[in-house]
């Protein structure tokens, strides 16, 4: 009889995500990442609340998360893995966000959701990732894109 292989999924608390991405308050969209399986596969969780400054002007009487910040969302989750699989010994000098392909937006995210940001690597060059991405509030999809990063150590 053949041994399955164990695999070990990964989490970072919000402690962690802080040491990943240079992101803070009021642009941070990611509270914590489950599942992470280092570079490959990663799920970023986002508790929306109605105290967020986007709120006041998005819109006064019916708060909707604007969809740039999902993006942002899944972009900085993704980013994060890209970080962790370096190592902490490696961490680069910054990320940068480069593209966003076939993004799709489904369904309004209110105050009160939980959003889990999906991320599956499509590929890795060099310093340049590629991932799927899709966002999903209690198993529904309400936003998805592919998007790329790049680590830059100068």
């Amino acid at each position: 009889m053949q041994e399955e292989e164990t695999k070990v999924l990964e989490s970072a608390d919000i402690m962690r995500v802080l040491e990943l991405l240079p992101h803070r308050y009021p642009f941070l969209m990611v509270d914590r990442i489950i599942d992470m399986r280092g570079d490959e596969f990663g799920i970023g969780i986002k508790n929306v609340t109605a105290n967020e400054p986007q709120f006041m002007g998005h819109f006064p009487n019916q708060p909707v998360m604007p969809g740039v910040l999902m993006i942002e969302g899944m972009a900085q989750t993704a980013g994060a893995l890209c970080v962790a699989a370096r190592g902490k010994d490696n961490p680069p000098k910054l990320v940068y966000f480069m593209t966003i392909d076939r993004a799709k937006f489904r369904k309004p995210v209110m105050p009160g959701d939980r959003v889990e940001y999906h991320v599956t690597k499509i590929r890795n060059r060099g310093n340049i990732w590629k991932y799927d991405a899709v966002a999903l509030v209690d198993g529904t999809k309400v936003c998805e894109a592919e998007i790329s990063a790049m680590l830059v150590d100068d």
